[in-house]
């Protein structure tokens, strides 16, 4: 499986805002993004002419980037929200919010959408009672993300509470940080997703 191994701030530069792929990091004065706001290279100063299909192509890019996604998976979450009824931006954004490792991200058992992935794969949360290892996994409302017993001694899940406190819950999800369990309460709206994305610039490229 493809797998990003540079470093992780030049996404952010390159993207030209905060992905908070980093986690804790993106909130200090060490943030790559806040001492060098340019994209990255040695060209990164440089005035460049951008077309409309860069800019469709960098919304993409971004929005990708910040869930952790590759192409061929993006691609196959952008054509089932658009079988689906309603707005298709509305619907791709909603569809990566429920996947299980955002989820596990959101309610502050991990530091960054990566770790939380990370941490799902190794199998430490249970949903619904059940041990689960698929972060791309779409939960529902009512579902239980819990850490066991036995696992809630690592100390990533005890640092990323601290950080909770910091970016906040989303309204849609309930997180007991002290019995290290959160709820799915409702499916996320738009309102629902902070991060700067205008996800009709996406529809317009994969429309073309």
């Amino acid at each position: 499986m493809a797998k990003y191994t540079e470093a992780k701030c030049r996404i952010c530069r390159r993207e030209g805002c905060k992905l908070f792929l980093k986690g804790d990091r993106c909130f200090t004065d060490k943030c790559a993004q806040d001492r060098r706001p340019y994209a990255p290279g040695q060209h990164g100063r440089a005035r460049k002419k951008v077309s409309e299909y860069a800019v469709q192509l960098r919304e993409k890019q971004k929005t990708r980037r910040t869930y952790g996604i590759l192409e061929r998976q993006f691609r196959g979450y952008f054509e089932k929200a658009e079988m689906q009824k309603g707005v298709t931006g509305t619907n791709l954004l909603v569809i990566l919010e429920r996947r299980l490792d955002n989820v596990v991200y959101r309610m502050g058992f991990a530091n960054s959408r990566n770790q939380a992935r990370q941490l799902v794969r190794h199998g430490i949360f249970t949903l619904n009672g059940r041990k689960v290892n698929i972060p791309s996994l779409q939960v529902r409302v009512g579902d239980t993300v819990e850490v066991p017993e036995k696992n809630r001694k690592i100390p990533v899940i005890a640092e990323a509470q601290e950080v909770l406190a910091r970016r906040g819950c989303p309204s849609w999800l309930e997180a007991d940080g002290a019995a290290f369990k959160g709820t799915v309460k409702a499916l996320p709206q738009r309102d629902d997703i902070q991060f700067p994305v205008n996800e009709q610039l996406i529809v317009e490229l994969y429309s073309k």
